[in-house]
């Protein structure tokens, strides 16, 4: 009991002063510590000996994917790229349709591997013109650009080189399209329940007289008021774009690197890779694996390289600064990366806690099976840690195995576990605490208390009934 207590004050603890703004490179190890005083287990040992490891070989073995997908998202807002894909999408579909044309061209740029935080950036002042011209009320960006970015395409679509979609692989030997049908009809309730939403709350809204509302709007700079000149005046978005840069590139250009991301992330995890000879993996020199562990997260490291590749080959003129491009991109990554690893670390040092194995005991006694036991464990961690591939990586590391064994004991296959765990980890992981919920209500200017229902609507509820429709899908008629 007193373990039991350690560890859910530890994990409060976390999650109160990581809100209130402390980092959780600080946080992950003190609060392990901590749930392991409660515990009586030696400190040093404790730190060196369970956590650093943990933490360490989440960064071995990631380490690329983040590198190379900070990199992309930097190239692609570099060149332009994004800018483009995002302003098209825009003028095709009209002010008129404000709210599913921010979500489209979110979800666009992170289904083909730009950085959410990327996304946000590029896609906030197109998202002000709209919501002004269109008169809705500005709290509905942050949801709105949640929707796109947070939810469907970090976890649902299936072949996305999110980090959420590439941490199970290694775990179940699966590939980032493992399950699509199940993604796909997980993708389109998040998106039909969050559209409903969002174009309620602003019929709702234009109903009660409630307009786009005053504000500064401080984070748009002086070319970017250009283009909000340019909803207001009716003018065409390609004019805007040359005014912002002289030479900016054609939309299929644009589009191009996002589309050889995805084909390539296809062709190579399900029909090269597995083709290949790679007997030469059961060396111990190399890990004294197989294929089925390892192909999913090289398809996606060669298919962000030859994209990145493909940027610069397309976009050379564009990028007049490209070293300092490459060098921003890379210095973006480390930061991600190291802050979940902390809590990876963290998540170790618990799961190796007797309290936590009374836990896992009691969730395994509910005889809900493993595809139900594993969606609870990820999801409740995820929650707890505000982080979806962090709380992913605790639970897999602690019973990813053992569910993965039961699983195969009675014939469920490692592609449904791939999927339920994605998407368990993309619902609670968005609580007011997730870094990339602060970050984004912070880059729109407002507050938890202007814009946090709507994005706990689309981010949270929605992800849990796109869950709820899996299990029961899958429960009928299995994994497809």
């Amino acid at each position: 009991m007193i373990g039991l207590l350690g560890i859910l004050l530890a994990l409060g603890l976390l999650i109160w002063l990581a809100y209130r703004g402390i980092s959780v490179l600080i946080l992950g190890p003190v609060m392990a510590l901590f749930a392991a005083a409660f515990s009586l287990q030696p400190g040093l040992a404790t730190y060196t000996q369970i956590l650093m490891p943990a933490a360490g070989q989440f960064i071995i073995t990631y380490f690329p994917l983040f590198l190379l997908g900070a990199v992309f998202g930097r190239l692609m807002d570099d060149s332009g790229s994004a800018r483009i894909i995002a302003d098209r999408i825009v003028m095709r579909l009209g002010t008129a349709q404000a709210i599913p044309a921010v979500v489209l061209a979110c979800a666009v740029l992170t289904y083909g591997g730009v950085s959410l935080f990327v996304v946000a950036f590029a896609i906030y002042p197109v998202a002000v013109a709209l919501f002004r011209r269109a008169d809705i009320p500005k709290r509905l960006i942050p949801a709105t650009v949640a929707l796109g970015a947070f939810t469907f395409t970090m976890t649902a679509l299936p072949g996305t080189p999110a980090i959420q979609n590439a941490i199970p692989m290694p775990h179940f030997g699966t590939t980032p399209f493992a399950a699509p049908g199940l993604g796909i009809i997980a993708a389109l309730v998040m998106a039909a329940f969050g559209l409903w939403w969002l174009l309620r709350q602003s019929t709702r809204a234009a109903a009660a007289g409630e307009g786009y509302g005053q504000h500064a709007d401080n984070n748009i700079d002086v070319d970017e008021e250009r283009r909000d000149l340019a909803f207001e005046g009716g003018y065409d978005l390609r004019e805007i774009d040359t005014a912002l840069q002289p030479n900016p590139p054609g939309f299929l250009l644009a589009i191009l690197p996002i589309i050889v991301v995805i084909a390539l992330n296809l062709v190579l995890s399900v029909h090269l890779f597995p083709a290949m000879d790679t007997s030469y993996l059961a060396e111990v020199r190399f890990g004294a694996t197989d294929i089925a562990s390892v192909r999913g997260i090289w398809a996606i490291i060669v298919a962000l390289t030859l994209a990145i590749v493909l940027i610069v080959i397309v976009n050379w003129s564009r990028l007049q600064r490209l070293r300092e491009s490459l060098s921003d991109g890379a210095n973006a990554s480390v930061l991600p990366i190291f802050n979940t690893a902390s809590l990876v670390g963290f998540g170790a040092v618990v799961a190796g806690l007797p309290a936590f194995e009374a836990v896992r005991s009691t969730l395994d006694g509910l005889g809900a099976g493993p595809v139900v036991s594993l969606a609870i464990s990820t999801s409740v961690l995820a929650g707890l840690t505000g982080s979806a591939s962090g709380g992913m990586s605790i639970a897999l590391e602690a019973v990813g195995a053992d569910y993965l064994a039961l699983a195969r004991e009675v014939g469920i296959s490692a592609d449904l576990l791939h999927r339920v765990t994605t998407l368990a980890t993309g619902s609670l992981d968005s609580l007011p605490h997730n870094g990339a919920v602060v970050s984004l209500i912070g880059i729109c200017g407002l507050t938890h208390r202007d814009s946090y229902k709507d994005i706990a609507m689309v981010a949270v509820v929605g992800p849990l009934l796109a869950l709820i429709c899996v299990l029961t899908i899958s429960a009928l008629f299995g994994s497809f």
